[in-house]
């Protein structure tokens, strides 16, 4: 339920998937040396970037990217990836990728002569085009004697929409316009289910509400987000409980109705089903180690 899977693209070039949908935390562990530039993808849920021993920490949320850069020193890539979560990292030699953009690297601030012995840290969001790119890197199906070659392709690719200054999803030009169009509006579709988590809308009134057909609707939502909606929200209120029990504030039939579940033996059926403990028992263990 938990993996990571490291495809060498070239020399001084990898890419790595790492994916947990268990319930509990993925540490992933690789020296990465000085001289490489990571750039790190949130596809679902969150990651955390652990420095220094763990005493400095860097988070990466869902739909956004890290770009990690520092000459002076080795930046070993050490993971800690929350449960039902999936990110996408792309580490490349500073050599091979100033090569890449040798012509433009005026624009490219970390490339730019004045910081060329500058570490260089940056958070971004995921455009709706980078999505569509890290969506087929997790979803492809394909011969296994292409897989090199796709993901070289996906991985340039990736790397040119990061960097595409003039991107909009607007934009009457842009080829991927129906693509990225979907992209937004299945975003807005995970927005309303979450903000409406107690009494979420039924597909057909979220469809029309974000203006996607049904079909569109459930294929992108599980290209992008990796489940159905309502799987997809099932987690969410799982995780979202799971933190209110935390909390002390809440007992288990508050929690339950926050959530939208009027009884509170269906919350605990539900609770139980994604946890295997039910949120008595796991209040008592909170308590316990307390």
């Amino acid at each position: 339920m938990s993996s990571q899977e490291i495809i060498k693209i070239e020399d001084d070039f990898t890419l790595i998937r790492f994916q947990n949908d268990s319930p509990e935390p993925f540490f992933a562990q690789r020296e990465v040396g000085s001289g490489l530039i990571q750039f790190h993808f949130g596809i679902k849920g969150n990651a955390k970037f652990l420095f220094n021993q763990g005493t400095y920490a860097l988070d990466l949320k869902e739909e956004k990217s890290l770009l990690l850069y520092n000459p002076q020193k080795e930046l070993p890539l050490n993971l800690e990836l929350a449960p039902n979560s999936w990110v996408i990292s792309v580490i490349v030699s500073i050599k091979k990728f100033h090569a890449l953009f040798s012509a433009e690297a005026d624009y490219i601030t970390f490339l730019s002569p004045d910081n060329k012995d500058k570490k260089y840290y940056n958070e971004g969001n995921i455009s709706p085009s980078m999505a569509i790119v890290l969506s087929q890197l997790f979803h492809y199906n394909l011969h296994p004697s292409i897989k090199n070659l796709y993901y070289k392709g996906k991985g340039y690719e990736l790397l040119s929409l990061y960097f595409n200054r003039t991107e909009d999803p607007n934009a009457e030009q842009c080829p991927f316009l129906i693509d990225e169009d979907n992209v937004l509006k299945i975003r807005k579709a995970k927005e309303i289910i979450i903000a409406n988590m107690a009494e979420p809308p039924g597909l057909q009134e979220l469809a029309d509400e974000i203006g996607l057909n049904l079909k569109k609707l459930k294929m992108g939502f599980k290209q992008i987000y990796g489940d159905t909606v309502y799987g997809f929200l099932f987690d969410y209120k799982m995780d979202f409980a799971r933190k209110l029990l935390d909390s002390g504030s809440y007992n288990v039939n508050e929690v339950g109705l926050k959530i939208g579940y009027s009884t509170g033996s269906h919350f605990i059926a539900a609770f139980k089903k994604k946890f295997a403990t039910t949120p008595k028992k796991y209040l008592m263990s909170i308590n316990t180690n307390v």
